[in-house]
């Protein structure tokens, strides 16, 4: 017999992991049951008459329930994947089924499930079983394993081998999907999950769910730093998270649920692993009762939405709640949509969208115990205490968003005893406070009550990476012909020099360049050929996201000329200044479903959305594979713009691609960075600026002795005013408001700022009333702006880069163009290859140094698209510079370069407080790590636990230096150089 098999290691492992007092064994051959049979009915009528007073009564009862029982199998005989048989057999098993049998043969509700009990294993009786035969017809089937509760095989799994490389938990889940569930599909009617395993990792999926939707299990890590599990342990941890009898009937009664796809066809979903623990959290935090908020960061694509409803349904069925509200809040009209799209289809009950602010008062007014969704802007005119009880709970979608403003506020104020949990799809930086503040809690880690982050969800295939193909537009503008024609105009005019200067500084900004018809037309024609070469043949479909919806029209009648028309639409919001013309492309709700609905379809022609600010929020088409971005974005709102394309759409998709055609990238960058020592501060410091509130408004409002602010109208404003008429008091005035607005900003939506805000109002409508306005350049402007236009648009030629054409960059290169001896090098491909090079090495000061060198001559010639003769001089002298660094990197042992980035690293921790001798903590890395490293270590569990270990002890316990981020960038430096 083999030492290892998948028998004897990963079969065997998962079976004595679960088996318990409460969980027996029973090898599949002495089941009592014939292998034709899917229940154990002997078990099934045991529970029936435990856990019914009224069939205990009358055990022949049981029967009864058993026939409809196998009525519901039998159906299922040649219904391969039997969602709907499972959906209804479900609904058995968790208590929302009846029959006849009360005294005067009223309906009672029969149980075959305790749920009462969930955590005492021995409230039902549980068996695990290994090798389990299955007959239907002529076809046997043998499943590795099984797991039953009162005679029901909830859970089926299949091992693999865990030796051979050749099987993966891929192998076993198409054995379960592909053969199981088409060969023997009655067997999988009470099926609550299945899962599969090779030994190395764990994947559970529905009945039904292709294979490729399967999830992984992960716990969170309570050490940071501790190495990364593998092998069985990865498999441990999963078998405890999902196979206890708690945690499997949680997945059948909260966490599992149906809807119809696409095609309207039913599905089964199930909760992944992030949905389920961020779930218990606030199921958790709600019952504690202490904490009355938290905040979750789940990455967009991830299924927040999904989270909401299984929150909702398990928050429902609370019984410590009594019934509780559960108000669902979003900040736009088209995730309210998506949102009761996605509550609706999965039939949770008690489900209200709210039409109207009145109908929400009323309805929070009323007490009403129900699912509630509504939009932030509903609280705008809610006045004081709109329903006072403890058992509310609100769950805030993108909530770095939604407490903008006085809405916030109001929220607070009508359910001042509510339980509030913020959740946003966006990592949350330095500049979003008010999300930590107004949702995160001390308490939580990192401000986090549920993180689940952009790599977290590549790793688990919960979404794509995201690829950038850079296609940045050239601008050349013709200045001597501009400006010829500019002077005529300021001279037919009788311009100042002032207006001039208005006008030229306007006509010249991003806005004008980038609507420039001659652009739009030459980036729609790229649009038009990547499209047609790189994504449609592929079977996928894109999105152009515009600058403004002139833009969008723009670029619909330039598709149209190289595409049919019927290939592109437009959507985009209604606004009263529309030309009626743009009426077709502002659909309503009905009408953009149809959009939707016609975009996700793979057979459908419309290939290509253009939009400008509808469908980057909320918009879910996993078809969705490349979006050209032609609009500056920044930060959240091109996060989510971006993530639209990172939906998993099996089997092909595997990046979702960004065409850039504005050099957006570093934004993305930016939009991604997260500090939690400035988070965790940010929580603990309300109080203090809660305290400055006041003092603040005080400073404010004595520039304003003796004035009535109960006075309105022209009077009161002639009053203020003239208290601050001199501009030394206006300007001492702006900058007291200035800290009154800034901390106002940084507290909304405390409920205590409701005390300060009529005065607040006050000094605002003050403050705007002094402010002055730029009334000639905007009249100038209103006269002349697109007559400007017109002839700057006259004057501009863009060219689109093409090609993947790449310059070798070396010495004898480098010296050729400074010397003018070569031409053919464009500087755009100079300014890549010096970008390239310096990436290689980032953790070495001197390339930094360069690299940082590279961005400031970035933003010195940003202005003019970095064409003139200085950029080009400049650059060179950069490539220079990087080359010659490399050749004096190489001519360095590799340990030495190591010991140059150490000792930059902790020269820069040397402090007064920190007076650590900065070579001997150096010298003594280098000598750890040469003593435990070996050829090839980085690459090996074993080798990177050695070092991590010895790195540890070396800078925690020898130099005290207990910094998590110093010893994660010294051990980067490690693995690179050693």
């Amino acid at each position: 017999m083999a030492l290892f098999n998948e028998g004897n290691t990963v079969r065997d492992f998962v079976r004595d992991l679960v088996t318990s007092p409460d969980v027996q064994f029973v090898a599949g051959n002495e089941l009592p049951r014939r292998a034709d049979e899917v229940l154990l009915e002997g078990a099934v009528k045991t529970a029936l008459i435990r856990l019914n007073p009224e069939i205990a009564a009358d055990p022949a009862k049981a029967d009864e329930v058993i026939y409809n029982l196998r009525a519901i199998l039998i159906s299922a005989r040649t219904s391969p994947h039997p969602v709907v048989a499972n959906e209804e057999f479900v609904a058995w098993l968790t208590g929302q089924k009846s029959m006849p049998f009360g005294p005067t043969g009223e309906h009672i509700t029969v149980r075959l499930i305790d749920f009462d009990q969930l955590y005492d294993d021995s409230s039902n009786h549980w068996v695990v079983s290994t090798e389990v035969p299955m007959q239907q017809g002529r076809v046997g089937k043998r499943f590795d394993f099984v797991l039953w509760c009162n005679g029901f095989p909830l859970v089926v799994g299949e091992a693999k081998t865990p030796i051979r490389s050749a099987y993966t938990w891929i192998d076993g889940a198409a054995q379960v999907h592909d053969d199981y569930e088409q060969s023997v599909p009655q067997f999988f009617v009470p099926n609550v999950f299945s899962f599969a395993t090779e030994g190395k990792d764990f994947r559970y999926g529905t009945v039904g769910m292709p294979v490729e939707l399967w999830g992984p299990w992960r716990d969170d890590e309570s050490d940071p730093d501790a190495p990364a599990k593998v092998g069985l342990e990865v498999v441990k941890d999963a078998v405890n998270g999902v196979l206890k009898p708690a945690a499997v009937l949680d997945f059948l009664r909260y966490f599992t649920i149906y809807a119809s796809d696409k095609k309207h066809r039913k599905i089964k979903i199930i909760a992944r692993f992030q949905q389920f623990q961020g779930t218990n959290l606030i199921v958790q935090r709600v019952l504690h009762g202490k904490i009355k908020q938290g905040l979750i960061w789940h990455f967009q694509g991830s299924g927040k939405s999904l989270l909401m409803v299984f929150s909702a349904l398990k928050l429902r069925a609370m019984a410590e709640l009594t019934n509780p509200t559960i108000l669902i809040v979003v900040d736009r009209i088209d995730l309210d949509t998506q949102i009761t799209g996605t509550f609706n289809a999965s039939d949770v009950p008690g489900l209200v969208s709210t039409d109207s602010r009145k109908e929400l008062q009323t309805l929070l007014s009323q007490g009403a115990r129900k699912v509630i969704i509504t939009t932030i802007h509903k609280f705008g005119e809610a006045d004081g205490v709109l329903d006072d009880r403890q058992n509310i709970i609100a769950m805030v979608d993108e909530a770095h968003r939604s407490q903008e403003g006085d809405y916030g506020q109001k929220m607070r104020e009508a359910l001042p005893n509510a339980f509030l949990f913020g959740l946003t799809g966006t990592p949350i930086n330095k500049r979003d406070r008010n999300t930590f503040m107004w949702f995160g809690s001390a308490e939580d880690e990192g401000g986090y009550l549920s993180r689940y982050s952009f790599q977290d969800s590549i790793r688990d295939g919960a979404t794509l990476p995201l690829h950038f193909e850079p296609r940045l537009s050239e601008i050349h503008l013709d200045q001597e012909k501009i400006d010829a024609a500019f002077e005529e105009l300021a001279a037919d005019r009788n311009l100042t020099e002032s207006e001039k200067i208005t006008l030229s500084k306007k006509a010249a900004s991003i806005e004008v360049l980038i609507k420039a018809p001659d652009r739009i037309r030459q980036v729609a024609a790229d649009v038009v050929e990547h499209f047609s070469a790189k994504v449609e043949p592929e079977g996928f479909k894109a999105q152009l996201v515009a600058y403004d919806k002139a833009s969008c029209v723009a670029y619909k009648e330039a598709l149209d000329t190289m595409l049919p028309f019927e290939a592109s639409t437009i959507v985009m919001s209604k606004s009263r200044t529309d030309p009626p013309s743009w009426s077709a492309w502002t659909p309503g709700a009905d009408e953009l479903e149809q959009v939707v609905a016609r975009f996700n379809d793979p057979a459908d022609p419309l290939k290509i959305i253009i939009v400008t600010a509808k469908l980057l929020t909320g918009f879910d088409a996993p078809i969705l594979q490349t979006q050209y971005l032609d609009k500056p974005l920044k930060e959240h709102t091109l996060l989510q713009a971006i993530t639209r394309t990172n939906r998993v759409y099996p089997p092909n998709k595997t990046h979702g691609l960004i065409v850039d055609y504005l050099g957006i990238f570093d934004d993305v960058a930016k939009s991604l960075a997260f500090d939690e020592t400035a988070v965790q501060q940010v929580i603990s410091n309300i109080a203090e600026l809660k305290n400055q509130l006041a003092p603040a408004m005080a400073t404010a409002i004595a520039f304003f002795p003796g004035v009535d602010r109960s006075i309105g109208g022209y009077e009161g404003l002639i009053q203020a005013q003239a208290a601050i008429a001199d501009d030394v008091t206006k300007d001492a005035f702006g900058s007291a408001y200035s800290v009154v607005s800034q901390l106002w900003e940084a507290l909304s939506p405390d409920p205590m700022l409701k005390s300060f805000r009529d005065d607040y109002k006050w000094l605002t409508d003050v403050y705007e009333s002094v402010r002055p306005a730029d009334i000639t350049g905007r009249l100038v402007w209103h006269a002349l702006g697109a007559k400007t236009i017109e002839l700057i648009n006259e004057n501009i030629q863009v060219e689109i880069p093409q090609g993947d054409e790449t310059v070798v960059l070396d010495a004898q290169t480098i010296e050729d163009l400074m010397a003018g001896a070569r031409k053919d090098v464009p500087v755009e491909q100079i300014e890549k290859q010096i970008t390239a090079r310096i990436a290689r090495h980032l953790n070495n000061p001197v390339f930094i140094e360069l690299g940082q060198r590279l961005n400031a001559l970035r933003e010195k010639y940003a202005d003019i698209q970095q064409s003139s003769l200085d950029f080009l001089r400049e650059l060179l002298d950069l490539a220079k510079d990087t080359v010659a660094a490399e050749k004096a990197e190489e001519e360095v042992p590799r340990e030495e370069r190591g010991k140059a980035a150490l000792t930059e690293l902790f020269d820069a921790l040397k402090g007064d407080e920190t007076p650590i001798i900065v070579s001997n903590v150096v010298d003594r890395i280098d000598e750890v790590v040469r003593a435990v490293r070996f050829v090839g270590w980085q690459s090996t569990i074993a080798g990177d636990q050695e070092v991590r270990k010895a790195l540890r002890q070396t800078l925690y316990v020898q130099f005290k230096i207990r910094d998590g981020d110093v010893y994660e960038r010294a051990l980067g430096y490690v693995r690179e150089y050693y």
